[in-house]
């Protein structure tokens, strides 16, 4: 009995009817269409899936599904996007400046202090300063590109002091001089303005002594040389070079940048010392 009952189930889908429409006027037909149940459930089916597709790809790739209640809309995302990136760099400096706080915890307590891995800051970095050349900054270049940047010879009316292999230093890196040495108002250096990403060489063979982050300098690194010269490079974006690593002159040991407090700019601060007394750099490089 069930049997049949199935049987003439499938027989009723196969069923044809007609569907036709007339004109209520002149009783004229106007459409007339043969169909079977089966053949209306597909028509159906079909006709929903597609309905699905286009609605799902009108909802994930067009501005409609903003329109979506609780959808987020494109300011909301941009908010989200630089909130993330914001706490990125704010776990970043928190763990930068506890490790400078356990430096300071050590010297305090007379024991030696540590030196830490560098991590770079995955943080999005936007600079806002944009260098233009004007006329005389093209001369000018044009001319201290064709000299030699890793000559060892220095001019005669340079005022040197310690041995002779000790004063052959090479330019950190190429730029122009914005903020000169001054020791009466606590500049002990040279500031350097370049191009973003440029390197930062190192003067002359050394050992590294110093390489970590500074509140007030941003990254820093330092190198020991013969004759108790001793220069640091200041305000770094990245340090290429750790603690008891031994450079050669003109090997890359940094990158240019704009880190710490004190900074208006991409620049790089350069000092040079020697037996504990800061030197003017412009007496001993020919910038």
């Amino acid at each position: 009995m069930a049997r049949k009952k199935k049987e003439s189930f499938f027989k009723r889908l196969k069923h044809k009817y007609r569907f036709i429409i007339f004109n209520d006027n002149t009783y004229e037909e106007v459409v007339s269409v043969r169909l079977t149940k089966m053949n209306l459930f597909s028509i159906l089916g079909t006709s929903t899936i597609i309905l699905i597709a286009l609605v799902t790809v009108l909802i994930a790739f067009t501005p409609i599904r903003e329109l979506i209640p609780g959808y987020p809309d494109g300011s909301t995302r941009r908010d989200l996007i630089m909130n993330a990136i914001k706490l990125d760099s704010l776990e970043n400096e928190l763990r930068i400046r506890e490790q400078f706080l356990e430096n300071i915890r050590d010297i305090i307590a007379g024991r030696e202090p540590r030196s830490f891995e560098y991590t770079p800051d995955t943080a999005l970095r936007v600079d806002d300063i944009q260098f233009t050349r004007s006329g005389y900054d093209s001369i000018l270049r044009s001319q201290i590109e064709g000299q030699e940047q890793f000559s060892l010879s220095v001019s005669g009316d340079m005022v040197l002091t310690g041995d002779l292999p000790a004063r052959h230093f090479l330019p950190p890196t190429t730029g122009l001089i914005i903020n000169r040495f001054n020791p009466q108002q606590g500049h002990y250096g040279v500031d350097l303005v370049t191009e973003i990403n440029q390197p930062v060489l190192a003067v002359m063979d050394g050992t590294v002594t110093f390489a970590n982050w500074t509140i007030e300098t941003g990254y820093v690194i330092q190198i020991q040389h013969d004759n108790n010269y001793l220069s640091l490079y200041k305000h770094n974006a990245e340090l290429l070079k750790s603690v008891g690593q031994y450079v050669t002159a003109g090997e890359a040991i940094a990158i240019v940048g704009n880190s710490g407090e004190l900074t208006t700019g991409p620049h790089l601060h350069f000092e040079l010392w020697q037996n504990g007394s800061p030197l003017n750099p412009e007496n001993y490089i020919l910038f």
